[in-house]
């Protein structure tokens, strides 16, 4: 299915297939497509670049397809990267975490850090900790292939596995 060109946001690079590898939802989803492009919000003069989720209801385009600037994107992968790391070794803690200590980890980022935490406010956390953790347990596979792939992109592109390599174009 072709992702719509005369809408607000301007596929430039698009995955048309993105129904058939959709994770567990491969083959039954709405999410037909993904597209890196000209950002729907874009003011006259400023371009920012969005990656988008392209839902179709199989009649039409939906309205919610998400749209989701790239830094956003990361931020989603780092945080899902952190919480499945966390939860491999969360049968330590009889509660599958510690509300003590709901802290996860402090990721710096450009100025300040994202705090990356159980959150301790849901009046539900004990069971939805538990969902969470098993769910992630259960998607092993399925996310260890998606974490691998996206190591291996990272690693290519001169990111390496350890904290001081330099990314390309930053110079001593």
């Amino acid at each position: 299915m072709k992702i719509p060109t005369e809408l607000k946001h301007k596929p430039v690079v698009v995955c048309e297939n993105y129904g058939n590898v959709d994770g567990r939802y491969a083959y039954q989803t709405d999410a037909q497509g993904l597209s890196l492009g000209l950002a729907q919000w874009n003011d006259r003069g400023k371009v920012d670049i969005s990656a988008k989720v392209w839902r179709h209801t199989g009649e039409k385009w939906s309205r919610q397809s998400e749209e989701l600037p790239l830094h956003r994107v990361l931020d989603l992968a780092i945080l899902i990267c952190r919480s499945a790391q966390y939860f491999r070794d969360s049968y330590r803690f009889p509660k599958l975490y510690d509300p003590e200590n709901p802290r996860i980890d402090r990721v710096g980022l450009q100025g300040d850090a994202m705090t990356v935490e159980i959150c301790t406010e849901n009046e539900h956390i004990d069971e939805d900790v538990a969902l969470l953790a098993r769910v992630l347990a259960q998607d092993g596979e399925l996310l260890g292939e998606r974490f691998t792939t996206l190591a291996a992109i990272l690693k290519e592109m001169g990111y390496g596995l350890d904290r001081g390599t330099q990314a390309p174009g930053e110079g001593v």
